[in-house]
């Protein structure tokens, strides 16, 4: 699935192309995704402006004058820039077009959404509940330790908590761990203020190193201009069974944490 690195390098290259363009029509392809799409939205989006790309946790929101479009790219999407004219394939379910500039949405699994939201989009249901953004200044080493209190779930499934701490995933928890030095079955109450403190610089540090990456390409995922992410290249743990550890040369372990996959060293993760 896109995680925050991801979504924000397709947030900004709509940005860079689009911001301030014209919509001038959507080409819907599909009656839904993970959830209807909402009827006339092709008519509701044309001839409308983009005013800013922004992103909350793992959702985009396309600021048009009048609305706000609501995008999730789901487990395999992607959103990237097509030459005019070019014929969809099975799984392009929607196009949205800037003048020579052609924003193509592709979902294999349909698991993304493309939702019209009118009024204030953050209190909308699905972004309301959403926790903290990982990269702000809020988010604390004291914060966190605030917010794991009394938790008992383990540390990595707990940093995945869209509710707590928003757009983390998988990978990006893992990676973060093992560099913080932190077991990943530790229950989060547990993981002391100070382990936290190195925790949380280490999480900013790897989402931005991600970011500058453009992403992680495991499967389906491109940017914007149709390029892969390297960022899988330099994972350290995720993915890695049984490889040694690049520090120690310990074997990486994989457990099941909350029916995900959870990689780490256990010489090095305490």
């Amino acid at each position: 699935m896109p995680e925050l690195p991801e979504v924000e390098v397709t947030r900004r290259g709509i940005a860079q192309r689009t911001e301030g363009s014209r919509l001038d029509r959507a080409v819907l392809r599909a009656p839904s995704l993970r959830y209807p799409i909402p009827p006339g939205l092709a008519s509701k989006l044309a001839g409308r402006t983009l005013i800013a790309a922004k992103r909350r946790g793992k959702y985009l929101l396309l600021d048009l004058d009048g609305g706000h479009l609501l995008i999730h790219l789901g487990m395999s999407g992607s959103l990237r820039f097509v030459a005019p004219g070019t014929p969809p394939q099975k799984h392009d379910h929607a196009d949205l077009i800037f003048g020579d500039a052609v924003l193509r949405l592709t979902d294999p699994r349909r698991f993304g959404a493309l939702l019209w939201l009118t009024g204030d989009p953050l209190q909308h249901p699905l972004i309301a509940k959403l926790g903290i953004e990982p990269l702000t200044r809020e988010f604390t080493a004291n914060w966190l330790h605030a917010a794991l209190a009394g938790r008992t779930l383990a540390i990595k499934p707990a940093l995945m908590d869209s509710g707590l701490v928003v757009g983390v995933g998988n990978i990006y928890a893992a990676e973060s761990l093992f560099d913080a030095g932190i077991d990943p079955r530790r229950a989060a109450s547990r993981v002391s203020l100070a382990r936290l403190g190195r925790l949380v610089p280490t999480l900013k540090k790897t989402l931005q190193a991600a970011i500058r990456a453009g992403g992680s390409t495991l499967r389906d995922f491109c940017g914007t201009d149709g390029g892969m992410g390297d960022f899988q290249t330099r994972h350290k743990v995720y993915a890695r069974a049984g490889l040694p550890c690049l520090n120690c040369g310990s074997p990486i372990k994989a457990i099941r944490q909350g029916q995900r996959s959870t990689f780490y060293c256990p010489r090095c993760q305490r």
